[in-house]
């Protein structure tokens, strides 16, 4: 269940220490002019920002579905012994 959780905070962060990355080496490597350079910052810094969005989201809808997997799980638990208990004592 945590691998899951797990594996989109990964994701995350590689997106974003790739991202930084890429935005070093495209300034280091671009030959455009200050005002070019600036608007290509703009739109790939909107990108990320799309992208991560998107990705806290997806982690969001996981995480909500693995509370509400160990929710359930918990409450089949509670009833199982209940059930358990009144065999017990009848």
């Amino acid at each position: 269940m945590s691998d899951e959780s797990g594996g989109a905070g990964k994701i995350v962060t590689a997106f974003v220490l790739g991202a930084a990355a890429g935005a070093a080496v495209a300034l280091l490597f671009a030959p455009a002019a200050g005002k070019e350079t600036r608007e290509f910052l703009t739109e790939k810094a909107r990108e990320g920002r799309e992208k991560a969005a998107e990705a806290a989201r997806q982690t969001r809808e996981a995480l909500a579905r693995q509370r509400e997997t160990i929710s359930s799980a918990i409450e089949r638990g509670r009833d199982a012994y209940r059930e358990a208990r009144e065999k017990e004592t009848a």
